[in-house]
């Protein structure tokens, strides 16, 4: 059902606008009232880009399983290849949202949201991988590691969109994060 009204959210943006687009109009085109509605999904926002708490939590997962001894910079690469993986599930949909996310000041502010919740999620186990305290704010390290990480991730689906050959996400994003630690 979640997927579906996501779906159905998308299809209703992508035809009238997302600013043209209400709740309510979606409700009604999912014949399900504005409570079930609520019951799924916080926001129209949430509908469309779906849950950044649980995608934070497998990114933390996906992190804290890769290699202790293995370089910061290379775990986190691996652990975004989640995040790609969500993407290529379903192409033509990834496709349609990211190019509405980015063309909609709104949407691109709610997915910097996510990275902002993601951060400090992340950085206890970016710090211990530095082997710096977690508590200590004063060490830039593991917020730079995780913003350039995360906008890395961002630029590689970004040019996903808009090529012209077959590179999936993950040799993007290695492209990108290649090219950010030289």
């Amino acid at each position: 059902m979640r997927a579906q009204i996501s779906q159905i959210a998308l299809d209703l943006c992508l035809d009238a606008g997302y600013d043209s687009t209400t709740v309510e109009q979606i409700c009604a085109a999912a014949e399900i009232s504005r409570t079930t509605f609520f019951r799924y999904f916080t926001s129209k926002d949430d509908a469309l880009l779906g849950d950044g708490d649980s995608v934070g939590l497998e990114l933390l997962e996906a992190l804290r399983e890769r290699p202790v001894d293995e370089p910061v910079w290379q775990s986190l690469r691996h652990a975004l290849g989640a995040l790609s993986r969500s993407y290529a599930s379903d192409t033509e949909r990834s496709r349609q949202l990211i190019t509405l996310m980015y063309s909609t000041p709104s949407l691109a502010a709610a997915h910097s949201g996510k990275h902002a919740r993601w951060s400090p999620l992340l950085r206890p186990e970016v710090s211990r991988r530095l082997q710096i305290d977690p508590d200590d704010r004063s060490d830039p390290r593991p917020h730079a590691l995780i913003c350039s990480a995360l906008s890395c991730a961002d630029a590689a689906i970004t040019a996903w969109i808009f090529q012209d050959t077959s590179a999936t996400i993950d040799e993007l994003l290695a492209r990108a994060m290649t090219a950010v630690a030289q």
